[in-house]
């Protein structure tokens, strides 16, 4: 079969589409022939080396939509023909890949490819994020930092689907703006010329927010404890920033305020069972358009290294979508 290897860690020249042996499907798990995989920023840091200490050659990705082939003598609810998403054991940048029977999700005969290709990582990380580590209530203000992103479009519709009361978001500058608004978001704060933690107190009448969703971390983690409303829920997912928040714990227990870590890979290797309950969830909302994922550019496999190039130049405003095969 076909897929994309990462062959040195580095810039895209280390990226080499080639021929490689057909995965062996183990007794719980299923073959997939692949529709469609998704670009995840992910991907572009396990191929600088920065994230899963993965071995050379690799095949990188996370996510992939397709149809079952063949499954395992001990499957039991996946059946050969169905149309599914998975997180598959050994990248998704392939033609064919092998996933556990828990990790694959039939897709509802409403969802449609592309709509599928783009929600797993983004749909997934929103929803755990909101619903189960920050248990989101009713009415609740929700501050969601780089909501021009693609969890933060998703994390914002899937607030308000939620009950979130206001949704405030955070860009890196006031041209990411509208984005973030035409995702949901009720008021949006650019953080090279405004300071978040004053606005948000601001906005709500120096309260501050019940909910704040950190995937930066650094000086950002540290001002968004300054605008946490008591009883609220810091949850940190992420190091974009890539340097290290301090938290002091004086600024806790008095105020019955929270930090919450999560990680979707960790997530899918220690729990993932967790995950079937987030997909009865969040399908549905995909299903019937309640959830809309926007989708930015798509490559065939075989430029998957021009794919990866343009996440990286920052004009991407979309997911990004590898094109394998025809359904």
């Amino acid at each position: 079969m076909k897929a994309v290897l990462v062959t040195a860690f580095g810039g895209t020249e280390g990226m080499v589409y080639s021929d490689v042996e057909m995965p062996a499907c183990g007794p719980k798990q299923v073959l997939i022939r692949v529709v469609k995989t998704s670009v995840n920023f992910a991907d572009i840091k396990a191929r600088y080396g920065k994230k899963g200490g993965g071995k050379l050659p690799f095949i990188p990705g996370l996510d992939a939509v397709g149809i079952v082939e063949r499954v395992g003598e001990e499957v039991e609810a996946v059946q050969v023909g169905q149309r599914v998403m998975a997180f598959p054991h050994n990248g998704s940048y392939a033609e064919y890949i092998v996933a556990d029977e828990m990790l694959t999700f039939a897709l509802p005969d409403e969802l449609d490819w592309d709509t599928a290709a783009a929600c797993p990582i983004v749909s997934f990380t929103s929803y755990r994020l909101l619903a189960d580590v920050a248990r989101l209530e009713p009415g609740e203000t929700v501050l969601i930092h780089a909501a021009a992103g693609g969890i933060g479009t998703t994390a914002t519709q899937l607030a308000k689907l939620l009950g979130a009361g206001r949704v405030i978001g955070t860009v890196g500058s006031r041209s990411k703006a509208e984005i973030a608004l035409e995702a949901g978001a009720d008021c949006v704060i650019a953080t090279d010329t405004e300071d978040f933690a004053e606005k948000v107190k601001e906005w709500t009448d120096g309260e501050g927010a019940h909910v704040i969703l950190d995937s930066i971390a650094g000086t950002v983690t540290e001002k968004s404890i300054e605008c946490l409303a008591p009883y609220g829920r810091l949850v940190h997912f992420g190091n974009a920033g890539g340097q290290i928040g301090q938290i002091k714990t004086i600024d806790l227990h008095a105020s019955c305020r929270s930090v919450l870590g999560f990680s979707l890979g960790t997530t899918r290797s220690k729990r993932p069972h967790l995950l079937r309950e987030t997909a009865r969830h969040v399908l549905p909302y995909l299903a019937d358009g309640r959830l809309k994922m926007k989708i930015g550019k798509h490559f065939p496999l075989a430029e998957a290294a021009k794919a990866h190039d343009w996440v990286e130049s920052r004009q991407s405003t979309g997911k990004v979508l590898l094109d394998v095969r025809e359904p």
